[in-house]
């Protein structure tokens, strides 16, 4: 197994970090919160910003994930109350 997680070898469930934690907010967060603190890392990571950087590829897409997730509201409830595994199968 790939550790830590790379582009080659993507996390599983068990390594996903909490993703209130990869935007660096709190579970209180409000939308406007989480929608400034997920540009400012999309712009950190971004990969046009970071050519050849694996490790920002990696962090661009896992912050990506996260915003994917508690910018919608249902996707953000089954998150809160179920974790990652509330999200299997969900598209």
């Amino acid at each position: 197994l790939c550790s830590p997680p790379t582009t080659h070898c993507p996390p599983t469930m068990a390594d996903k970090r909490d993703y209130y934690e990869v935007l660096g907010v709190s579970r209180t967060a409000t939308e406007v919160e989480i929608t400034k603190a997920y540009r400012a890392l999309a712009k950190k990571y971004h990969p046009d910003r970071n050519v050849g950087d694996e490790e920002a590829k990696v962090l661009y897409a896992e912050v990506d994930e996260a915003y994917a997730v508690l910018n919608d509201p249902n996707k953000k409830a089954r998150y809160d109350r179920h974790g990652h595994a509330g999200l299997e199968g969900m598209n």
